[in-house]
């Protein structure tokens, strides 16, 4: 259907209320701003209000949440839609009301922002984590940097890593061979992450080629002697420690492409999304963040309702109309 179907529908809803309703003309202008915003949103998914589903009008109302857009605005936001569709179910234009139980935005926890599926291959593909201003002044040393950059974006999705615990990762919690590594999260209680074969591929490339460039250069500042290796896992140039500053800008820069200006924070809570979208079980998912208590974890509960909802659907031979 055409946008101006949309225009049509909202065009007889407004006669609706004007009409009908007896509404006063800001409170009109109120429900075409609010409906309005709704069938542009619906329109870049290449539906009209007509077909718009309940997937569509709780994904519209977590996006307001994510721009910062105050609960009071976004309830107010739900109370137009749901005029909408009781009117076009009145009006017999549609058979399902998709905002049927949504609950009030007041009862919503807010998800924490994260990337797209696509946003997230292209900050992982980001194709120049270079630390040199031009190719001429690319060094071994420069090029040492990058491999370790995409290994720590790796590592920071694949284990939904903290930016305290990829800084502070120690070369002898990880275990390379069995796919996993050791993690001291908050209050240094530990947990064990499992990694992936795209993280684990990075890593080797980075323990075989760019740690060792990295790890040499390190001297006593009194004697001059070279200093025992680290043991940390990340290290920035000269066997130093990395900075939290240091992996925030490498995120924002591999992160540029996507159009997103990314944070370490936002890679974890990609991770855990991304995971509960596909099917994973909060528990599993609570282990890996390394949450304490369950209800730190249940932020992504709707995430898991909205899949179990749909997989439903699909397999139970009596939730559909006969």
């Amino acid at each position: 259907m055409s946008a101006e179907t949309n225009s049509h529908v909202l065009a007889s809803f407004l006669d609706y209320l004007r009409i009908e309703k007896g509404l006063a003309p800001l409170s009109v202008a109120a429900y075409t701003t609010d409906v309005g915003q709704f069938a542009e949103f619906l329109e870049k998914r290449k539906r009209t209000l007509l077909t718009a589903r309940r997937n569509d009008a709780r994904e519209f109302l977590q996006q307001l949440f994510a721009n910062q857009v105050e609960g009071r605005s976004v309830g107010r936001k739900l109370s137009a839609l749901r005029h909408l569709y009781r009117y076009l179910l009145l009006d017999k234009k549609i058979e399902h009301d998709p905002t049927l139980n949504i609950e009030s935005p007041r009862q919503w926890k807010v998800l924490p922002k994260s990337l797209a599926r696509d946003e997230m291959e292209s900050t992982l593909a980001a194709p120049g984590l270079r630390h040199t201003a031009t190719r001429a002044q690319e060094t071994k040393e420069s090029a040492a940097l990058a491999v370790r950059d995409r290994a720590m974006l790796e590592v920071l999705y694949a284990g939904a890593l903290r930016v305290s615990e990829i800084v502070d990762a120690k070369l002898e919690d990880l275990k390379l061979e069995a796919g996993y590594m050791l993690v001291r999260g908050k209050g240094d209680k530990e947990r064990v992450v499992p990694l992936g074969k795209s993280a684990q591929q990075a890593l080797t490339e980075y323990l075989t080629h760019s740690r060792p460039v990295l790890s040499t250069g390190k001297r006593n500042p009194t004697t001059a002697a070279p200093l025992k290796g680290s043991p940390l896992l990340f290290l920035a140039r000269g066997a130093h420690r990395l900075t939290r500053q240091r992996v925030w800008q490498m995120v924002r820069v591999a992160s540029a492409g996507s159009g997103r200006r990314a944070s370490p924070h936002m890679l974890r809570h990609s991770c855990a999304t991304h995971m509960v979208e596909n099917g994973a079980d909060l528990r599993t998912v609570q282990t890996i963040l390394g949450h304490a208590d369950i209800s730190t974890t249940q932020v992504y509960t709707h995430l898991a309702l909205d899949r179990l909802r749909t997989v439903y659907q699909k397999h139970h031979p009596r939730a559909k109309a006969r």
